[in-house]
């Protein structure tokens, strides 16, 4: 090969590109030529994955937690002495705070930190109006301002923490206005911790504001209270909180149906933050587009049936025993509490007691329900229906503490029907007055009280029963029918000189009604709780006849003392307006008319003498 042959200004061998293969040529292994592959199939654009709503969700408590005073339901009156207040400048140092559970207790807190650092553009002063977020709303509502410090005194409750927060309150603020202190659940503080907040709180520099929020007030120093504004947010009325919480139900697309919101109106006591709880829950209880109805509502809450609960009320007012034991078992079989329904039924004899007073439009229910407590509450006395209660709430506690809830309340019910067919304090006293038949007992009174229908004493009633000897028969008294009115019950008294009771009846027995056997008397104020018992023997030994002596509630006439007081006051008045009377008095200033006196009558003619006419004639 000739040096010739390469040419200089051709590129080197090894820098040509060669093909990878040459068609001409087999493999070397011998496999056949490849094929080409087909072009790759477009790729299908991915399947956008499904958003996790639950990492983004907010609970409604807190979405919809108010951005401004005018958001607060139920607090009218404290927004408008707020309102008052800021606008004629006239803002406390320190605000209270207090009220159950879910009222908007720390809302209106971070409510009242906005208004008290509000500013912007045109405000360059403390504002309620909040509908405008100034320049600090954001960050005070994230929780991120360096003025506005937000604490718990469950977690801050020694004295040395107070002290070292107290420490930072005489420095000024750094961007707002005011340095605000909101301490939630402010009860939680020791004694020395609140001994260390007092001299501050009384006395805080000007650019301080302190807002304390708590549930039990009771556990505040007095001390404490005085230095601050208390305000107490009420209870959200049901029929207010029904409406809101339609509103935030529509607002979520949500169905549910007016009776199922009254349910959890009901079941949330006031507090709208369990309102919302409980709305949040019941909109996932059916599918979207659905109608949640009340009996899934109900079932949800774990109520009974209220038309079956007023049926067992119905039951155990006519004494229906065996029909109100087995609608109660119907009612645990659904898997109702027990104690649910002692406080159904505790709220059934309330509504048909408002019933019976003000009618069946005072209940806010519906009309069918309406009307059989009112039917309810006409039938029975109001006597009946305040023992009724006073033995619910009795039952209630037992069934809170028994071992064995649906026994108890099963024992309650049987109590309950009992009671019911007994009379009341009237009927009995009227039926032991009468000698007549005890009603719901079935047969004549006796002394036993046979079935629990008549008792020894009801209602302030006493029947006094032979338990001293009798008398020996020349000693027997033969005044039986001499008493013929109250009168001579006090001669009686007064002629067996038995002065302590003479003197008990005479300034505490207001006389209702008498007969022979039987007085019935209004006691006074401060009158012996054993004077019934007492004149009912006394009579007894002196005239040999049972006498049955008893109280009322009211419409007794004047006791002796008592009539003898205004006889003298009239008798006095009468004096003092006599002509002659006045005359003296007047021609001697001073003088006083200090006691009247009765002079005894003689026997004989009376007669009169004229000071006007002289004795003797000249």
């Amino acid at each position: 090969m000739a040096d010739s042959d390469i040419s200089a200004e051709a590129p080197p061998p090894w820098d040509e590109e060669l093909p990878e293969r040459d068609p001409d040529t087999a493999d070397i292994f011998g496999a056949p030529e490849p094929v080409p592959e087909p072009a790759p199939p477009p790729v299908p654009a991915p399947m956008a994955e499904p958003q996790d709503q639950g990492a983004a969700y907010t609970v409604l408590a807190r979405k919809y937690r108010p951005r401004n005073f005018e958001d607060l339901i139920g607090q009218e009156a404290m927004v408008r002495t707020l309102t008052n207040a800021f606008a004629s400048g006239r803002i406390a140092h320190a605000f209270m705070l207090t009220g159950v559970r879910g009222v908007g207790k720390t809302t209106t807190a971070r409510l009242l930190a906005r208004a008290l650092n509000f500013e912007s553009d045109t405000v360059h002063q403390p504002s309620v109006d909040l509908s405008v977020d100034g320049r600090h709303c954001r960050a005070i509502v994230e929780g991120r301002h360096m003025d506005v410090l937000e604490l718990d005194a469950a977690s801050r409750t020694k004295v040395d923490e107070m002290r070292e927060l107290l420490d930072g309150v005489r420095y000024a603020p750094t961007e707002a206005r005011y340095k605000v202190y909101v301490i939630d659940e402010v009860h939680m503080l020791s004694t020395a911790a609140f001994n260390a907040l007092l001299k501050t709180l009384e006395e805080p520099p000007p650019h301080a504001k302190f807002i304390f929020a708590t549930t039990e007030i009771r556990k505040v120093p007095v001390t404490i209270l005085s230095r601050c504004q208390r305000f107490d947010l009420r209870r959200v009325e049901p029929e207010v909180l029904v409406k809101h919480l339609g509103k935030i139900a529509e607002a979520e697309g949500a169905r549910i149906d007016a009776e199922g919101l009254a349910l959890i109106s009901r079941a949330a006591e006031g507090s709208v933050r369990d309102g919302l709880s409980l709305l949040d829950q019941a909109i996932v209880q059916a599918d979207k587009g659905q109608v949640v109805s009340a009996a899934i509502v109900r079932d949800m809450l774990g109520l009974a049936d209220r038309a079956l609960t007023i049926a067992l009320f119905e039951q155990i007012m006519g004494g229906q025993t065996a029909a109100a034991l087995q609608q109660y078992r119907d009612l645990w079989g659904f898997g109702v509490d027990p104690a649910q329904v002692m406080l159904d039924l505790l709220e059934h004899n309330h509504g048909a007691s408002v019933a019976k007073a003000l009618g069946p439009d005072a209940l806010h229910l519906p009309k069918d329900q309406a009307a059989r407590l009112a039917a309810i509450g006409a039938t029975a006395s109001a006597g009946t229906l305040s023992r009724v209660w006073q033995m619910l709430l009795k039952a209630y506690e037992e069934v809170r503490r028994a071992p064995d809830p649906s026994a108890t309340v099963e024992m309650a019910l049987i109590r309950l029907c009992y009671a019911a067919d007994l009379p009341g304090p009237e009927e009995a006293l009227k039926a032991l007055r009468d000698g007549e038949p005890m009603p719901g007992s079935g047969g004549a009174v006796t002394p036993s009280g046979g079935g629990g229908g008549a008792t020894a004493q009801a209602g302030g009633a006493f029947a006094a029963q032979a338990r001293i000897a009798p008398p020996a028969p020349q000693a027997a008294p033969q005044a039986t029918t001499a008493l013929a009115s109250f009168d001579d019950v006090l001669a009686l008294i007064q002629s067996k000189r038995d002065i302590t009771l003479l003197m008990d009846v005479q300034q505490y027995v207001r006389p209702i009604s008498f007969r022979p056997g039987a007085i019935e008397f209004e006691p006074a104020p401060r009158a012996p709780a054993d004077l019934t018992r007492r004149l009912a023997l006394k009579l007894k030994e002196w005239t040999g006849q049972t006498w049955l002596v008893a109280t009322a509630g009211g419409g007794g006439a004047e006791s002796a003392w008592e009539r003898q007081k205004r006889e003298e006051v009239e008798a006095r008045a009468a004096i003092l307006a006599d002509p002659f009377v006045m005359s003296v008095m007047e021609a001697f200033p001073g003088a006083e008319l200090l006691g009247v006196r009765q002079l005894a009558v003689p026997q004989g003619e009376a007669v009169s003498v004229n000071p006007d006419e002289d004795v003797e004639e000249d």
